[in-house]
């Protein structure tokens, strides 16, 4: 079954479709589609909203993927991951847009390990490449030499106890000088409890090993792909330690087996943060609004997070000539999918004094899934218990998109507030906050297909985090409904905080609107979550 995803050719199709639009992409305005978008202030709800055009978002989207595509990285070309010319060329495209635009600018640096690939190749007896990553916190080494199973079962039930304790080496030749043990997932320890990665890694390397593959069990569909989890900390174990699939290490685990395992040393590099600010009557209420910028190291990154980045440049650009009761700055990171990495270090820099400066964060992470559904962050926890603690004044944010959303007639559920995106830093700062989110590799209910279409049985974005994460990998309904409601909030908060902060604002001018109370969450979640998936397990 098909999603509603879109080709490259199809995407132009559409942005030629779209009545009322302009021709280029450039300055203030060019984006909108109507030469009044460049000259008026879009400053009520009726302009802003006019001038935010879906064929305005795109064209960012098409600049993100023509930026991947150019990218040669040796490493991870045809993305836009931190570290690599696709991410330095993403900043220089909205940079220069807000600095024409008439934005201040900055760009906020940050150090971050910068993560090769790691390789994982069997040579005989067959030869073929894997796919493969290494554990957190393994050590560094290139090894070739011979694969040795390790009380694995690639049958029946797959039930074992590989590597677990030291009497699964008994009667194993490890002494050679580039030995590669070969681990299966699973076990217990003989107390019952869990056996971890890192006890498999540590008894392979006090066995001889000099490189450790783990690979996933294979007992249930959940355990048949490949896995990468982590050592934890402070484990002592100084091989290479990489994953593996339960069908490529089956491949592994033949009779006569080489293969090479290489970690190459993380490298310490520096990238920015682009902040862009646009001083209001009130300096000291500044209202935040924040997107990745960054892609994973597979693909391009246009839903995840081009969809973001674009809406909130679109919204920016569009602003630029308010004259706002209160400061209006807006964010697009670096490194957050390498661990929040931009975002943390922007907050951990600010002093006591500018952190009380922000009224409030609002963060835009993936808002035009193909497979979509309509989420906004839980802040009042009416779906799921946050891990977080929520900062006060984050449920004012989480009501004034369920009534927009209302107002439009577009049903919407709950996402956890939890923290795991680039509000994290905020949070943890005390920054109301809140934001939009269309779902990642959670598999879409026939409830939910039943309200929001889409294909039930596949996953919200189905290339999530993967190559295929392109140009075509976006829904327009939901991308331009989001960007909508991201400059809505933008242009609300921007006049005033009041029922965030307390701080008192004006109205927006122009004609008001009066949102109807939110309808309320669709619940169609019965587990924790809300479209975003688990962490990397531990065993």
């Amino acid at each position: 079954m098909k999603l509603r995803t879109m080709t490259a050719a199809a995407v132009a199709t559409v942005l030629a479709l779209v009545p009322g639009t302009a021709a280029t992409a450039g300055g203030n305005g060019g984006h909108g589609g109507h030469d009044s978008c460049a000259r008026q202030a879009n400053d009520t709800y009726a302009e802003l909203l006019k001038c935010v055009t879906l064929k305005g978002v795109y064209r960012h989207l098409q600049q993100f993927q023509r930026i991947a595509e150019r990218n040669d990285d040796e490493f991870y070309p045809g993305t836009r991951a931190a570290g690599t010319e696709g991410y330095g060329n993403s900043v220089k495209y909205v940079a220069g847009l807000l600095r024409k635009a008439g934005y201040k600018v900055t760009l906020d640096p940050f150090e971050f390990q910068f993560v090769y690939p790691s390789l994982l190749r069997q040579l005989t007896p067959v030869n073929a490449e894997y796919e493969t990553g290494a554990f957190t916190n393994s050590a560094p080494g290139d090894v070739t030499g011979p694969v040795v199973p390790v009380d694995v079962n690639l049958t029946g039930d797959r039930a074992t106890t590989s590597g677990c304790t030291a009497d699964d080496f008994a009667g194993l030749d490890l002494s050679g000088p580039s030995d590669i043990a070969l681990l299966q997932r699973g076990g217990t320890l003989p107390d019952g409890t869990a056996c971890s990665f890192a006890i498999k890694a540590a008894n392979a390397e006090a066995a001889g090993a000099e490189a450790a593959i783990i690979f996933n069990q294979g007992n249930d569909p959940t355990r048949e792909a490949l896995i990468v989890g982590t050592l934890g900390e402070d484990h002592g174990i100084t091989i290479p330690v990489v994953g593996a699939s339960f069908a490529d290490g089956s491949a592994l685990a033949q009779a006569g087996s080489t293969a090479r395992v290489r970690i190459l040393p993380a490298e310490t590099r520096t990238d920015v943060n682009v902040i862009a600010e646009l001083p209001g009557k009130n300096r000291n209420n500044v209202v935040f609004a924040g997107a990745h910028l960054d892609s994973e190291t597979e693909g391009p990154g246009i839903n995840d997070n081009g969809s973001g980045s674009a809406a909130i440049l679109e919204t920016a650009l569009q602003m630029a000539k308010i004259k706002p009761q209160n400061t209006i700055r807006f964010a697009w990171w670096g490194a957050e999918e390498l661990g929040l990495i931009g975002s943390t270090a922007y907050v951990e820099e600010l002093s006591q004094a500018e952190r009380d400066r922000i009224a409030l964060y609002l963060n835009y992470d993936m808002v035009g899934s193909p497979n979509y559904i309509f989420q906004v962050y839980d802040a009042d926890q009416s779906s799921f218990p946050a891990p977080v603690v929520v900062p006060p004044g984050s449920t004012a944010i989480e009501d004034l998109y369920e009534s927009y959303y209302t107002w439009k007639d577009e049903p919407y559920d709950d996402a956890e507030f939890s923290g795991r995106s680039d509000y994290q830093a905020f949070i943890e700062a005390g920054i109301p906050s809140g934001g939009l989110f269309t779902g990642a590799e959670v598999v879409k209910t026939p409830e939910q297909q039943a309200i929001w279409g889409g294909v039930a049985g596949e996953s919200f974005d189905q290339c999530y985090h993967i190559a295929c994460d392109d140009i075509g990998n976006v829904d327009t309904h939901a991308l331009e409904v989001n960007s909508d409601l991201i400059a809505f909030a933008q242009l609300t908060f921007a006049y005033s905080t009041e029922s965030v902060n307390g701080v008192p604002g004006k109205r927006v001018p122009g004609k008001p609107v009066r949102l109807p109370a939110p309808a309320g969450p669709q619940g169609t979640f019965v587990t924790a979550g809300g479209g975003d998936g688990p962490h990397h397990p531990q065993d």
